[in-house]
Order: C-alpha cells, then structure tokens, then sequence
C-alpha cells in the first residue's frame, strides 16, 4: 500500500491537470463563500459607503460576467493551444524526453488553473443571477470580485507569454537540466550514505541471486519498505544494477550472502523501484543522457546547430567531473537494522559508452564539435581522487576520440590543431 500511495503521488504530482483542479476547487469554495456574505451587514454597509465599485443593476452585472466567461475561456484555449505547440516543438527539435519536464511546469500548471477558476467562479455567480432573476438582491460584491480575477488572468497571460518563450529556449533547458542533476549528484555525495564506503572489496559473485520477473529501468532501491525481518537478520545484500539501468526479465538484480526464502525474496524484490520509463526525472544518468540527446539531436543533418551541442557538452562536462568522484561500490547499514546494503554505481566505461560515444559518432565530421569534446575529456581527467578504472576509461575515450579525429577530419590543419590538443591539452 505504501508503494502504491507513493507512486500515484508522484504521478498525480506530475500530472497537468493537479494544479488546475486543486485551483478551481478553491475558486468554487471561494464563489459559494462570497455568495453567502453578499447580504450580511458587513457587505451592505460597504457598498453604500464605496457604492462606485460596486454593481447593483442586474442587467449590467450579466452582461459583464457574460463578457468574462467568453474572454477568458479565449485566453484558456489559446494558453493551451501555445502549450501544445511547445512540447511539438520541443519533441521535434530537441528531445521527446524533455516532454514530462516541461508538461510538469508548475507556474504554467498555476497560471492555467487560475484561468478554469476564474471562468468556474464567474459561472458560478452568473447561474446565481438567473436562478433568482431581476427580484434578487445586489450582487455587487461577487461581481466585484470576477471584475478583479478577470485583471489578474490579464496580467498572467502576459507573464505566461514570456514564461512559454523563454522555456522553449534551448538554453534554459540545458540549464534547467543541468541544475537539476548537479542537485541530485550534490546531495548524493553529501548523503552519510554515500560516505560509509567499504574499505576492501567484497567478493560477491559465490552469493545467492534473486531474479526478477520483469522488464524496467532500475530507479532505485527503498529501504523504508523492507520488512523487520530482513532488516535484523544480519544478511549482506547487493542491487546489482546501477541507477537508470535497464533490466530484463529473469535478469539477477539482487545477491545475498545467506539464502533467503521465496516469500523473503519476493519482500526484498518489492523495494526495487521498476519504471517503464528510461528518462523520468534527472537522477543518476538520465539526465546527463537528456544532454546527450540534446546534442546528437542538434547535430543531426536536419537541425545542424553545433552550437547548441557544444553548450551541452559544457553542462556535461561539469556533471561527468562530479560523477567520476562516486565510488564504484556503496555499502550501508539498511534503516536502524542489522543488514548491510551494497549498491552499485555506473562504472566510468559505461558512462563513456552512453553518453560521450554517442556525441563522438555523430560529431566526427564536426572539427569545433570535436574541439570541445577533447576540452571535455581533458576537463573531466582533471577531477580529483579519479581512481585507476576512471583513468583508463579515459584514456580509452581519448584513442577512439584520435582515431575519429584521424579518420574524419580531412583539412591537414584542422586535425593537427585537434590531434595537439588531445595530446598536449
């Protein structure tokens, strides 16, 4: 149940509609309130002492509510109609991954609520006009107010203008992205978990697997769901994939150094967190793959924007440095138990396989592209305590990376410019 609460609260987190729906409820509430206090002394007084801003003719009272639902039910349609031509142009020109971000968009998400809360209120107000007629009493507060909410929908469908341009940017997006791994990696490396790191390698290939049942990216592992059981058994136990690693069915996901029943292993399997989606959020290397695909797709033949690539490969460049500082292994005590927990981090070759080969590939023929991928790899090399697998992974990058420059590059002056670079730095 727990597993189940936290998965429809992200999901209704990340949901278009979250924010519209909890707004409009709250215009609703807010409407039947208003209603209620238009007769009270409180209200009666005011509009005698401030009666200019108050309308009390019911004819003018439906046609201004009339004109609100119509103008602002205009501006909703084409707020959402600009929406869906962003995430077409964001899926087209850069990455459909970057869809779910920028569907999650809270102030959009906000300014759209106001507009359907708005137009509910001033529904509302006006069904209360024609359900009493001309023999009801002043309804000059509720309109009142639909006159201000309509002056702020105003103001927010300009702001909303600028928001929408800008977040088609492709270097706020970079950015964006960029920030939130840098975020992440920062508070893993802070985490007291990530700094109880085994001091001798724990040979764990003899150790009893457990095999799941079904295919998914690997999103990490919660201990809050382990049972007391398997928390004070004294057990070791590893996750062998890495975080954002595709996993196939019958594939070994877990080891343990002592045997474990079948329903202890279905209990321990139930703390994996499984998705059928590769890019959901920024943790561990979806969104240094974000980047990467950012770039492959700027330098594919039908945008040709290296310059787009290379920003990309500048925001890479500092996430690749953080990254490489993780050790290969983390080993924690489970919650207050008894159990050790060893998981394991992407190693330094398969971050190069996945994310720097693909812009290698496709950059090959691109001498500036290339420039700035040597720059990267000299960069990253730079970091501190890279261990001796880091290095070589490295190193193996920087020969593929001579032996495109090598191949590809055919002005003598261009390769040799780069060839010295990736040699001399």
């Amino acid at each position: 149940m727990l597993k189940l609460l936290k998965k429809v609260y992200y999901d209704v987190l990340k949901s278009i509609a979250f924010y519209p729906v909890l707004i409009s409820l709250g215009f609703f509430v807010l409407a039947m309130i208003v209603l209620e206090l238009e007769n009270t002394e409180t209200v009666v007084t005011l509009k005698k002492n401030l009666s200019y801003l108050f309308i009390q003719d019911f004819e003018t009272a439906r046609a201004i509510l009339s004109t609100f639902i119509g103008g602002i039910l205009s501006l909703t349609v084409f707020s959402f109609t600009m929406v869906m031509v962003v995430l077409n142009q964001a899926s087209s020109n850069f990455s459909p991954r970057l869809l779910p971000n920028l569907i999650s968009n809270k102030k959009h998400q906000i300014i759209l609520g106001i507009y359907i809360g708005t137009l509910l209120y001033c529904t509302i107000v006006l069904i209360y006009l024609g359900a009493y007629g001309i023999d009801s009493e002043s309804m000059g507060l509720s309109t009142m107010l639909a006159a201000l909410f309509a002056l702020i929908c105003i103001g927010f469908f300009v702001y909303f203008i600028h928001s929408i341009s800008t977040a088609i940017q492709i270097n706020h997006i970079t950015n964006r992205i960029f920030r939130s791994s840098m975020k992440y990696l920062e508070a893993e490396l802070k985490d007291k978990s990530n700094q109880e790191v085994s001091l001798h390698y724990i040979d764990t290939e003899n150790w009893h697997a457990i095999y799941i049942a079904k295919n998914g990216y690997y999103k990490g592992f919660d201990v809050s769901l382990m049972t007391n059981s398997l928390l004070l058994q004294n057990n070791q136990i590893e996750v062998i994939p890495y975080v954002g690693q595709h996993i196939w069915k019958g594939m070994p996901v877990l080891r343990t150094k002592h045997i474990l029943n079948k329903e202890e292993q279905q209990d321990l399997l139930f703390c994996l967190d499984i998705s059928s989606k590769r890019h959901e959020g920024d943790k561990g290397i979806s969104g240094m793959i974000k980047l990467m695909e950012i770039a492959v797709k700027a330098l594919s033949p039908g945008i040709n924007d290296p310059g787009t690539a290379i920003d990309a490969l500048d925001n890479l460049a500092e996430l690749l440095r953080v990254r490489l500082q993780f050790s290969k292994v983390n080993s924690t005590y489970a919650g207050d138990g008894e159990t050790l927990l060893i998981r394991n981090n992407i190693s330094a070759h398969e971050i190069m396989r996945i994310v720097v080969q693909p812009i290698r590939n496709y950059a090959k023929n691109d001498s500036a592209v290339l420039f700035e991928l040597v720059a990267t790899l000299h960069f990253i090399a730079k970091a501190p305590n890279l261990s001796k697998e880091d290095s070589a992974a490295l190193a193996e990058e920087k020969e593929a990376l001579r032996f495109d420059v090598e191949k590809h590059i055919y002005n003598p002056i261009d390769r040799k410019r780069i060839l010295d670079y990736l040699e001399h730095g």
